[in-house]
């Protein structure tokens, strides 16, 4: 996964529970520039507030071995 297919992910699912980017920020304890630039796929090292945002979303990170 890509980190624009992880923003986009977010993106869809945010607009799936019916929450604006500033509703997501303020329910996951982080910015809204943050939540924007990650939804356009700007590269973070803020890896921690990525997983409150998907945590916020009901949303979990898996990782797996490539196929």
């Amino acid at each position: 996964m890509t980190v624009s297919e992880l923003g986009a992910s977010i993106r869809h699912r945010r607009k799936q529970v019916g929450l604006s980017q500033q509703q997501l920020a303020d329910e996951a304890g982080v910015g809204l520039v943050f939540v924007s630039q990650i939804e356009n796929g700007k590269e973070s090292a803020r890896v921690g507030m990525v997983l409150r945002l998907l945590d916020t979303l009901g949303l979990e990170l898996t990782i797996a071995e490539r196929s």
